[in-house]
């Protein structure tokens, strides 16, 4: 037996039964595109330059140099990914590729979202990225636009992040970092290789971290544990078993109008204070993947997983507002149990030159919803009275294929299919305002084909042609923009057509890469408004996301390393899109009345709020082994319209990112130490907008100058 095995299983107890929990912007991460990397998010073994869509490779470094909490500290050099910090730990990050996404209040739409192989992103299309832990990180892989279909409903892109698996000898790292506005994050991590076929490796991982935060009202709380134990058997499988478990409280400081932000950019609306507008999130979830290749031309893949999410939000409605009849009150209460499973053959050369897969993908979701009025008596921010209560299941069997067909010595043909369907289902409980039950249910075919050729070794060019699909989530359709239609099932999936060409090179000058794509799309699901906590959204007829994106990185000399990317989005109603009115009851001082509401036209032309039209980034670092390692790195994005008028923007900015640091190796020990500022020149810009916001408080500001300094050590048996 391997002599640490007591050891072993002592940590792995620890961390999967006990998952203790302790009290921690990368200047320039490199984004490989090795032609050395085997991707995963293609699904057939390719790397960089020889997938025909727009793909990237972002490496977690070994070395910190941030605070590791949020995706925008990591993801902020790809291009045509939108990542923008809300200063808002209660609403996650606001996240949008080439333009879908980006309508989103909350959470994640119009992305697929993996962990370790696990969906985060539920059947209907609704993501979180609050699970992933970038303290035991070990890449991130983007899929951008078209091919993202592959993955089914919600594929405006896809975004895959990998935990490390335990390598080498037993170790246990601590790390802590701070900063402005008493932010801290403190980390265990314990990890270890073996060679014996009978154990595994493993890595655990536990975080805490909290923050006054940057505005008033913006207090956060989270507890993050991430484990994943990995056996390779002498068959020739590979098993992972992933556990993650997280926990938020977190403030929410909501948004603020345009005058409110001039005047102090840290305050928030009084009724933000007076109703104690909060959210507290609790998710448990795990499962394992397995890998056994059967002989030298087939492989099997499963995946089968299951978590629970529940979570509490506490919103800022007037109390006035929810004596409506129809109106759902101002706490949402709901509890969700998801599960999964994903089967694939994989065939080398059955017939010549070509690779299949044929999948299988199926996932559930049952959900209890509830609706409280957020006061009881005079007392404001308590739950009080129910006003809804559903129960919500929607489920997900899609069988899938792709083909990869090498038919002339420089040419590949690649062609996938994937018929996506997904079906809902409500039962409302709470009758007093009619019954809303239903269901529905939306399909679709998904072919994409690509072409590609090679020009020279390190030289590719493909063109490419997709069909996608988007379904409304739970949420889009609680509230039907119109209310004088009590169905709550009337938006229709949008479709989409993708036409992409791209050029990829590998050479003495760098990697570079060049994609240019159109994507029209029928039915765009589009915010109709946010008005006293009721978000609505109805269907565009058409729009029309056009645009091309750029990458170059490059190691200049020896453990200095460059990167660049830009990327241009022109995202516009491509049609004429006709005024709502609709009626509700909306209470005055002595009585109720009916007051007509319009969710006013959007002419033909209008840009798609929420996207930028112009976004670059350029960063330098320098990443030795040991040493001095240090970065700057420098980001622009162009002004985004707030709403679908078109009448007002977040202004456009550049800011500055500098961090230093230290990384000693002594024997069996470790130490890094880091220090950075970001927002060097302190500039006063919006990071993120709240679409079509009712109330005018569209922005959400962004941090000023901030600092933050870290340390780590790491101890190896």
């Amino acid at each position: 037996m391997h002599k640490n095995i007591p050891v072993r299983l002592s940590v792995i107890c620890l961390g999967l039964f006990i998952f203790q929990s302790s009290h921690a912007e990368s200047s320039s991460q490199e984004v490989h595109q090795l032609d050395t990397i085997v991707l995963q998010a293609f699904h057939l073994d390719k790397d960089i330059l020889s997938t025909p869509a727009s793909i990237f490779y972002v490496e977690q470094p070994f070395v910190q140099n941030n605070m590791n909490v949020n995706l925008s500290e990591t993801l902020k050099g790809v291009p045509g990914l939108q990542v923008n910090n809300r200063e808002n730990y209660a609403q996650d990050l606001q996240m949008s590729m080439r333009g879908f996404g980006a309508r989103s209040t909350f959470g994640i739409r119009g992305i697929r979202l993996y962990v370790d192989g696990i969906p985060a992103t539920m059947p209907d299309g609704q993501g979180q990225t609050s699970n992933i832990d970038l303290n035991s990180l070990s890449h991130i892989e983007i899929l951008g636009g078209a091919f993202s279909s592959l993955y089914g409903n919600s594929s405006g892109g896809t975004i895959l992040t990998t935990t490390r698996k335990g390598e080498g000898q037993d170790s246990i790292r601590l790390d802590y970092a701070g900063g402005s506005h008493q932010k801290g994050q403190a980390n265990l991590i314990l990890q270890g290789g073996t060679t014996n076929s009978s154990e595994p490796s493993y890595i655990i991982s536990s975080s805490y971290f909290d923050t006054h935060g940057f505005r008033d009202h913006s207090t956060a709380q989270k507890k993050l544990n991430n484990s994943k134990l990995t056996w390779n058997l002498e068959n020739g499988s590979e098993v992972n078993w992933i556990i993650n478990h997280v926990d938020i409280q977190a403030d929410d400081p909501g948004g603020l109008t345009r005058a409110a932000w001039k005047e102090n950019s840290k305050q928030v609306a009084n009724n933000v204070q007076l109703y104690n507008a909060r959210k507290k999130i609790e998710q448990t979830q795990t499962g394992v993947t397995w890998n056994k290749p059967l002989d030298d031309q087939n492989e099997l893949y499963s995946m089968l997983y299951l978590g629970q999410r529940s979570v509490t939000q506490y919103q800022s409605i007037p109390k006035m507002s929810q004596l409506a009849s129809n109106h759902s009150g101002g706490v949402i209460d709901f509890e969700r149990h998801y599960f999964g499973l994903d089967l694939r053959w994989i065939n080398q050369e059955a017939i010549e030159k070509t690779r299949f897969i044929f999948g299988l993908a199926f996932d559930a979701m049952k959900e209890d919803r509830k609706g409280f009025q957020n006061f009881s008596g005079d007392i404001l921010g308590v739950k009080g009275q129910l006003r809804r209560e559903e129960h919500n299941t929607l489920w997900n069997l899609d069988p899938y294929m792709q083909i990869s067909y090498n038919f002339l010595p420089n040419w590949t043909l690649d062609a996938g299919l994937r018929y996506s369907n997904v079906h809902f289902k409500s039962k409302d409980y709470y009758l007093d305002n009619g019954d809303n039950s239903g269901t529905t249910e939306y399909k679709r075919l998904l072919p994409s084909l690509a072409l590609q050729w090679e020009i020279q070794p390190e030289l590719m060019t493909y063109v490419s042609y997709t069909q996608g699909f988007e379904t409304p989530t739970f949420t889009e359709m609680s509230y039907p923009a119109n209310e004088d239609d009590s169905y709550k099932f009337n938006l229709k999936a949008a479709k989409s057509e993708t036409f992409e060409t791209g050029l990829k090179s590998k050479n003495d000058l760098g990697l570079f890469t060049l994609a240019l794509f159109s994507t029209q799309t029928k039915n765009d699901i589009v915010s109709a408004g946010n008005n006293e906590g009721r978000a609505t959204f109805r269907n565009a007829d058409k729009t029309l996301r056009q645009g091309f994106e750029f990458s170059w990185n490059k190691n200049i000399w020896q453990d200095l390393i460059a990167q660049a990317s830009y990327s241009y989005i022109h995202a516009k109603f491509n049609s004429n899109i006709p005024a709502i009115f609709y009626d509700t009851l909306q209470p005055n001082k002595m009585n109720y009345a009916e007051k007509a509401i319009l969710v006013p036209a959007i002419p033909n032309g209008n840009y798609i709020p929420g996207i930028a039209k112009n976004h670059a980034f350029l960063g330098l670092a320098w990443q030795p082994e040991q040493g001095v390692h240090a970065g700057i790195d420098v980001r622009y994005s162009d002004k985004i319209y707030v709403n679908d008028l078109n009448t007002d923007t977040a202004p456009s900015y550049v800011v500055t990112s500098a961090n230093l640091g230290y990384n000693w190796i002594l024997k069996d020990w470790t130490v890094n130490t880091f220090a950075r500022v970001d927002n060097l020149f302190n500039q006063n810009y919006i990071g993120s907008v709240i679409v079509n916001e009712s109330n005018a408080r569209y922005f959400e500001p962004a941090d000023g100058r901030n600092w933050s300094m870290g340390l780590s050590i790491e101890k190896r048996f």
